[in-house]
């Protein structure tokens, strides 16, 4: 399974997700406004990858590939989103378009941006 913007994004919601407790399809869905049966045969297909554990109890634990990938996409979010905001753009508008630019950024443009907001916040 190569990896594709909406594993992603399944990566990303159940790390933040597992910060507030155990994470469950249910969970989600919810979360992502997707249907349950769609979200069930994504997860299936990441832990067939090896990207996500589907315990017993029918929680969902992510998997070191897959914890890479979502802290990884999840810090792109929080930067771009920072960025954004120090240029003066609302938060609402920050976080939409720091999420669809999160997944296709350069690492060298992400590695840039996230020194450039690095930079403002220890000048402040």
């Amino acid at each position: 399974m190569v990896i594709k913007e909406s594993a992603e994004m399944y990566l990303e919601t159940i790390l933040v997700l597992s910060k507030k407790g155990s994470v469950r399809a249910i969970d989600i869905a919810k979360e992502m406004n997707f249907s349950r049966p769609s979200v069930s045969v994504t997860l299936h297909n990441l832990e067939k990858e090896d990207y996500i554990s589907i315990e017993g109890d029918q929680t969902i634990k992510l998997l070191p590939k897959g914890q890479e990938i979502a802290k990884t996409i999840y810090e792109r979010h929080t930067i771009l989103t920072e960025f954004f905001e120090q240029l003066g753009v609302k938060t609402a508008i920050a976080v939409a378009d720091a999420c669809k630019i999160e997944h296709d950024i350069s690492p060298e443009s992400f590695k840039a941006i996230k020194k450039l907001v690095k930079n403002n916040k220890a000048a402040k």
